[in-house]
């Protein structure tokens, strides 16, 4: 009877590290999947926006396009411009209502998608996300000074707008619903596995923002159910001084913008240019 047990437990023990394995390795080989959802557009798509805006194309080789969509407000108006670096999900269509947060506001607003993302062409990678960042920057300089710029990341663009705020200069950073680092994040859901050693993408927001000099503000709901509010926490504490963490109380991971709290906050850092 015991050896029955003990061989029943064996059997039980070689089936769960067949399933943990199995596990395993499809995080591995299919992390681009979990991490990334994109919806491809077809070049000949005809965006259609409640607010007046410009599609343009940034051409980095003959095989890479950057898709950027700037909504526009009148130059006589015109404070700056709010470099926005959008969440994991669809494309440039799913973020562009949250524009008239900024044009009302008198900045224009340029979105752009990342490679696979909507019009946006070529391969992808850490790497790729920071040096397409770093393109698109250098396109909005060459109309704004670097007092005119604010970056902005949401969700999976808080880790890419960070690098580029470390490396460039800006009026302000401000990130929504940002994560400490991929690894941290991985870490929360698949806690079982050495995530460090098995990310392509690591996106360390934490270890760019101590190198950040401007004015960071970070927004991030107590109830986000996919980023901890742990982790804008956690940034707040390591970031310059000053930093500010706004807490939307209730809110999750995306509506923060139905929160009158969020939407005097937005006011508030764009009113005059301040």
């Amino acid at each position: 009877m015991q050896k029955k047990t003990v061989r029943r437990f064996f059997k039980w023990l070689q089936i769960v590290a067949a399933i943990y394995v199995v596990c395993g390795v499809a995080l591995y080989f299919l992390q681009e999947k979990f991490i990334f959802h994109p919806q491809k557009l077809p070049a000949g798509h005809t965006f259609n926006f409640a607010q007046p805006f410009q599609e343009v194309y940034l051409p980095v080789n003959d095989d890479k396009n950057i898709s950027i969509v700037r909504f526009t407000v009148p130059d006589s108006l015109c404070k700056g411009v709010v470099l926005y670096f959008h969440g994991n999900r669809n494309n440039i269509e799913r973020y562009a209502a949250y524009a008239s947060s900024f044009t009302r506001n008198n900045y224009e607003v340029w979105m752009m998608d990342y490679p696979g993302f909507g019009k946006s062409t070529g391969d992808r990678s850490e790497e790729i996300l920071y040096s397409d960042a770093l393109l698109f920057y250098k396109m909005a300089r060459a109309k704004f000074g670097t007092d005119s710029i604010i970056l902005y990341g949401k969700s999976l663009g808080s880790g890419i707008a960070a690098q580029l705020a470390s490396i460039r200069d800006c009026k302000k950073l401000i990130l929504e619903t940002p994560y400490s680092s991929m690894d941290d994040l991985a870490s929360h859901w698949a806690f079982m596995y050495p995530v460090t050693w098995m990310l392509h993408y690591h996106l360390p927001t934490d270890e760019y923002l101590p190198q950040i000099k401007v004015p960071i503000t970070i927004l991030h709901g107590t109830k986000d159910e996919i980023i901890p509010f742990s982790h804008a926490k956690h940034l707040a504490t390591i970031a310059r001084p000053g930093t500010e963490l706004i807490p939307i109380e209730g809110g999750k991971h995306n509506n923060l913008s139905e929160f009158a709290v969020f939407q005097r906050k937005m006011d508030s850092l764009l009113f005059d240019g301040r």
